[in-house]
């Protein structure tokens, strides 16, 4: 029997504006990544997710992104290692205060967007986000993108680290993610997106976009809560997992 985490970026909306099916995703879910407010989300939506995500059990996680709402922190911006420390502390602070007074636990931190894939190749970014949550609590969970330089930053500082892999997304030679940019970095034929997975999770491997097999750590699978196919796709992955004999982490 194989065991995974199922994790998906909710509470992105801001202001007026909603995003995603935050109210049934979550239903399905194990791990919840909350927006911030700096690429998404603000006060209200920040305690409303936290209370969603304790009333279904789920563990709740802080999504610190790039200063950039009109661009949703998926595009590049460029930043010290001492921005990178106080981007994290300041995020990862607000959205505890929401977790501390609706008494439940902060499990884990990931960054988002354009500040993960910074964090997963570039060694100095990388080391000032986890020694930022190492600051804030030691036994909070790093997420980072499998085998990058942020699980690597984590894992030398002693963090509980959780090697993350994509459902919906493409990866290159080097076990980065292809960029948005890029013809072919979604996947968006379901039955592919749930192969992959499920060749993650058993083998170790993933298979490039060139069509080589490299090695990947699977211990935690992100989806993306602001895709209009995300809630089908959860629905039909859960079935999948019952076939293939995979059971989803239990939030003890």
């Amino acid at each position: 029997m194989y065991t995974i985490d199922l994790n998906c970026d909710i509470g992105e909306g801001y202001g007026n504006y909603q995003l995603g099916n935050d109210q049934e995703i979550v239903k399905y879910i194990t791990s919840a990544n909350i927006a911030c407010g700096f690429h998404a989300g603000d006060p209200a939506t920040m305690d409303a997710t936290v209370k969603l995500a304790i009333k279904h059990n789920v563990r709740i996680g802080a999504h610190p992104g790039l200063p950039d709402l009109n661009g949703f922190g998926r595009r590049i911006m460029h930043i010290t290692a001492k921005e990178a420390y106080q981007l994290i502390t300041y995020q990862v602070g607000a959205l505890f205060g929401f977790v501390k007074v609706n008494n439940s636990n902060l499990y884990h931190v990931k960054p988002h967007g354009a500040l993960y894939n910074l964090a997963a190749n570039d060694q100095e970014i990388a080391e000032a986000i986890a020694q930022a949550i190492y600051d804030i609590d030691s036994d909070l969970t790093l997420f980072g993108l499998s085998h990058s330089h942020l699980t690597k930053a984590g894992e030398k500082l002693g963090l509980k680290v959780a090697h993350e892999v994509f459902a919906d997304r493409s990866y290159q030679e080097d076990g980065t993610l292809t960029p948005r940019t890029v013809t072919g970095a979604l996947l968006t034929n379901d039955e592919q997106a749930m192969n992959q997975v499920i060749q993650m999770i058993k083998t170790g491997t993933a298979t490039t976009m060139q069509g080589n097999k490299i090695s990947i750590k699977a211990d935690t699978i992100c989806l993306h809560g602001d895709s209009p196919n995300t809630l089908p796709f959860v629905q039909q992955l859960h079935n999948r997992f019952k076939k293939e004999e995979i059971n989803l982490l239990t939030n003890s």
